[in-house]
């Protein structure tokens, strides 16, 4: 699987919220093997937009979408509980 380089107003979320080094150990376990148990990937609703979302940590999630088959576009990361 592969991921399209982050927007730059992801990567300044990531830097201030300080979890770059996170991000890039969960996506490589993304890229390596989508169904990696750690990521969590899932379905958002409603599901007929196709929107899906995998763990960046326990408080965080990446929000992407498929552009092919194999390649992804991380639009968004965000507080998975706010």
């Amino acid at each position: 699987m592969n991921i399209l380089p982050i927007h730059p107003e992801v990567e300044v979320y990531l830097k201030a919220h300080k979890l770059v080094k996170k991000f890039e150990k969960q996506s490589n376990f993304f890229e390596q093997d989508i169904k990696y148990p750690s990521l969590e990937v899932e379905l958002l609703e409603p599901k007929h937009l196709k929107i899906y979302s995998f763990r960046v940590d326990k408080k965080y999630r990446a929000i992407f979408v498929f552009i092919r088959r194999d390649t992804v576009e991380v639009i968004d990361v965000n507080n998975h509980y706010r």
